[in-house]
């Protein structure tokens, strides 16, 4: 492949994007937007702006993800880029934190990450590119579950080839996430065509 400019776009491509309403995932929504793909997002908060299709829900709930990736179908018929970027904060302790709470996390952080993956997988074909967003560490079970991501990752990446799965691990604290928004255009796109199996690491300025 003979690099241009016009690697980096991705014109005429479709994302989704969950957790899109705020923090990393709005903006990775709206960089995808600036280069050119049409965005669906979902999240279980009101999402402002973007041009695409918006939903808002709670991706743990298996009938309105279902919903959801019959919308997208419906109005795109396939999905060239999933970014899961869905997922709750956990700044409770390991010795504070109740098995309720220990479920809650895995399930809002790892659960219905594989959930959606399966549901949208069969509107993806080969070179889609699969990004997941793993949680910044700080606390023992949250850290868990980005290990957990990133074990994910690695497999899935030879089990799904050739669609393309990366992740990334935003640094902590969180605040400016420009740069996993470039790191995931990068992955999104046709520059990182020989890129899978691979978790980034993103710090803070």
């Amino acid at each position: 492949m003979a690099l241009s400019p016009d690697g980096i776009l991705l014109t005429g491509r479709v994302a989704v994007v969950t957790g899109g309403a705020e923090g990393v995932g709005r903006v990775v929504a709206e960089a995808f937007e600036a280069f050119g793909a049409s965005v669906a997002v979902c999240d279980r908060v009101k999402i402002a702006g973007g041009q695409g299709l918006t939903m808002t829900l709670d991706v743990r709930d298996p009938m309105a993800a279902d919903v959801f990736a019959r919308a997208v179908e419906e109005r795109y018929g396939r999905v060239d880029i999933l970014v899961n970027s869905a997922g709750g904060a956990c700044d409770t302790r390991f010795a504070e934190t109740t098995a309720m709470g220990e479920r809650t996390v895995i399930e809002e952080n790892f659960a219905q990450l594989t959930a959606m993956i399966r549901r949208l997988l069969p509107l993806m074909r080969a070179g889609s590119s699969i990004i997941n967003i793993g949680a910044a560490p700080g606390f023992a079970i949250q850290a868990a579950m980005t290990a957990a991501v990133a074990g994910l990752t690695a497999s899935l990446a030879v089990e799904l080839a050739p669609i393309r799965v990366n992740a990334i691990a935003p640094g902590r604290p969180p605040g400016d996430f420009s740069g996993a928004a470039a790191v995931a255009v990068f992955l999104a796109g046709e520059m990182a065509r020989l890129v899978t199996g691979t978790t980034i690491h993103v710090g803070q300025e």
